[in-house]
């Protein structure tokens, strides 16, 4: 299973085009971060996680041929709403794309993209097959078991994912002990890191290392990594041995 990093930044903070930080004037790759997205290939299928504003660029840029399906973690808009680009792919294979998430995004989804849901199947509209899962429930996906992890972003529940010994968390403030039970013998944790000051609805820094300390992955990278957090070459110095900024482009396998 190959696991590649498509954005591994956020919607949060100042928008970039009237921002002056040194990471927003970095020139440094490792600090161009879009929005979080992964792709995970495994028996000859392309599975997202997310297709947030970037999704199309990030597309074009990793020169993605097929999808098969994509996994939804949540309804902001970072996260979805890319999701109209899917029609490429649509056209490609002549098929429509699964969909998969919780009745609640789903019904975020027909509320945001309206015209692929309303009956009137003109060309050209994305072709979405919404497929339910629960949060407490594994499901199949491509012959591999699939387990929900349900995180508390503030107040909204948010869906993370764990594949064999890979997790992949993002907008994650609390996590439950059942659902921390589910994380054990990890080789790989991907954990969301916002900042170092402290928020509302996001893992900071500390609390990001705590956590990934507490779960005891054999690697973890943190993601979700706003511009306030600082620059990469900066920040690395600063993490515990095993724990790693991620970076858009970055490729594991496991």
């Amino acid at each position: 299973m190959k696991i590649k990093f498509l954005g591994t930044g956020t919607s949060q903070g100042v928008p970039v085009i009237a921002c002056q930080c040194i990471v927003c004037r970095s020139n440094s790759h490792f600090d161009k971060r879009l929005r979080s997205s992964i792709l995970i290939h495994y028996n000859d299928r392309n599975v997202i996680v997310d297709t947030g504003p970037d999704f199309r660029y990030q597309m074009l840029r990793e020169q993605v041929m097929h999808l098969d399906a994509i996994l939804m973690t949540h309804s902001h808009k970072d996260h979805i709403a890319g999701l109209d680009d899917v029609r490429a792919f649509n056209f490609k294979q002549q098929s429509s794309i699964d969909i998969y998430g919780t009745a609640v995004l789903h019904d975020a989804l027909k509320r945001e993209f309206y015209y692929a849901f309303s009956g009137a199947q003109y060309p050209g509209i994305p072709r979405l097959e919404l497929v339910e899962i629960e949060a407490l429930k594994p499901f199949s996906l491509f012959d591999k078991e699939i387990m929900p992890l349900e995180v508390m972003h503030y107040q909204m529940p948010v869906l993370g994912f764990r594949i064999d010994d890979f997790a992949y968390i993002t907008d994650a403030k609390t996590v439950s002990n059942a659902t921390k039970e589910k994380l054990t013998g990890l080789k790989v944790l991907v954990i969301n890191a916002l900042q170092k000051e402290s928020h509302i609805s996001h893992l900071t820094l500390e609390e990001a290392i705590e956590f990934a300390q507490e779960i005891g992955a054999e690697q973890t990278y943190l993601t979700h990594i706003g511009h306030r957090m600082g620059l990469h070459q900066d920040v690395s110095q600063e993490l515990p041995q095993y724990i790693n900024l991620a970076y858009d482009q970055l490729e594991i396998e496991l």
